[in-house]
């Protein structure tokens, strides 16, 4: 008995031990909170994604869509000067032969091709190689130098082509296709995303480009190719890269589908381009130019001079206005202004909204045909025919201002007949040429006289 009466007692002990214990490790283990704290805590709330891999994206169906319509082009040009910088790219066979390649865009199934200019330049002989391996000898229909765009047209029926879709709807980091014949390897494709949009490669010439900036590897033979949308629409056409070795070094630039398809509907329709212009000279808006003409804008076009007639002036714009937007599209530099209006005639009508002291005003601006042309800091204008017969002309154009390098030798008044070896009818004729390929101008002054003007180099 006594022994059992121990064992209750030890267990009891232990038991009592044991609860004093385990509530002394709960006080120490568990957070004090003080009574005046009694905000409620609130949840977060989230989600898991189902996944962490990106959203697919098939290029299989576009290159599908597309590949058929891409055209392997040769261009065959007599050429009997000593070897070149472009006989080392292009080659050149036995007989003065000088060979070029490039791509080309079927554009509607009755043959009309779009490629560039520089691709079939100085062709004497055009042929064109489908994706199934069928030749055709292709017809020039027309070019235009300032977009590097070209049209073919081939005796073909029922064939692929591909659909203009609107490249002012692309959007930077959006994927897209580069579809061409690289090294005369037909039918490749490369993917990559869009980049950079209305880059101007040159803002010292006269060209205004607005490409679209891609990094979708395209090479030599690409030129004239395919960009195109996941949806296997024409958003661009290949015409350039940026490099210092000859080869992709990572940037690629493409005409936007809006200008190509208004070239192409010029050259097919009229046999020329026709531009709509707002009348206006000027630039874009750079810190320094902020600071100089302490302007509180920091984007857009700032308008240097407005040229009398055109759409511009009669609209009521003001040199020192600052062009922000038309028909809506932002305008932060140049090449946004000049890319939109590439893709319109003469005879639209454009909402331009723009400042002026600081106030945002708009006005709606007919565009019109150019009737001022430029060479260097010289501008010209047009002639009528009833002037030209007064003068005894059949072709010029007037000096309007001679400018401050050639005011010593012609003058306002004068006029201009010749460029070179061209005869100068208009200033669209004065705008095709680029100021570092004058050798000689011809010009009639004031006293009747026939003149010429030789550049020195």
């Amino acid at each position: 008995m006594k022994k059992i009466i121990t064992l209750f007692t030890v267990a009891c002990s232990s038991a009592l031990l044991s609860v004093f214990l385990f509530s002394q490790w709960k006080a120490q283990s568990s957070p004090v909170t003080p009574l005046q704290n009694t905000t409620p805590i609130q949840r977060v709330n989230y989600a898991f994604a189902n996944s962490a891999e990106s959203a697919p994206t098939d290029f299989v169906s576009a290159a599908e869509r597309s590949i058929d319509a891409v055209v392997h082009v040769k261009n065959t040009a007599t050429d009997d000067s000593p070897r070149s910088y472009f006989d080392f790219f292009y080659g050149r066979q036995d007989g003065g032969k000088r060979i070029g390649t490039g791509s080309g865009v079927i554009v509607s199934p009755d043959g009309y091709i779009i490629t560039n200019n520089h691709v079939i330049e100085d062709a004497t002989l055009i042929e064109v190689t489908m994706n199934n391996n069928k030749r055709y000898p292709a017809e020039l229909v027309g070019t235009d130098p300032f977009t590097d765009i070209a049209v073919l047209k081939i005796d073909a029926v029922d064939l692929p082509y591909l659909y203009f879709a609107d490249s002012d709807l692309t959007k930077i980091g959006q994927w897209v296709l580069a579809i061409g014949n690289p090294f005369n390897l037909n039918s490749t494709v490369t993917a990559g995303i869009i980049s950079a949009k209305s880059r101007d490669l040159n803002k010292n010439d006269q060209k205004n480009q607005s490409f679209i900036q891609t990094d979708a590897a395209v090479n030599m033979g690409n030129s004239g190719g395919a960009l195109v949308n996941t949806r296997g629409e024409l958003i661009g056409i290949n015409t350039a890269i940026s490099t210092l070795s000859g080869g992709f070094e990572g940037y690629s630039f493409a005409v936007p589908s809006n200008i190509a398809q208004k070239v192409f509907e010029d050259l097919v329709e009229y046999g020329s381009i026709q531009k709509g212009l707002l009348g206006i000279r000027g630039g874009a808006i750079t810190p320094e130019f902020i600071a100089q003409e302490n302007l509180t804008e920091t984007e857009g076009v700032y308008i240097s001079s407005i040229s009398k007639g055109m759409g511009a002036d009669l609209a009521g714009l003001k040199t020192g206005d600052v062009i922000q937007a038309v028909d809506g599209k932002k305008i932060r530099e140049f090449s946004d202004l000049t890319g939109y209006l590439e893709s319109k005639r003469p005879g639209d009508k454009v909402e331009v909204t723009y400042s002026r002291d600081g106030r945002v005003k708009t006005a709606n601006v007919l565009l019109k045909k150019l009737n001022i042309g430029y060479l260097g800091d010289m501008s010209m204008e047009n002639l009528s025919e009833k002037e030209l017969k007064e003068m005894r002309l059949d072709h010029g154009v007037r000096v309007i201002d001679s400018g401050r390098y050639l005011s010593r030798r012609i003058e306002a008044g004068n006029i201009i007949t010749q460029i070179n070896d061209t005869p100068i009818h208009s200033i669209e004729d004065v705008n095709a040429i680029e100021l570092r390929d004058i050798e000689f101008l011809e010009y009639r002054n004031n006293e009747g006289e026939i003149r010429q003007l030789v550049f020195g180099y």
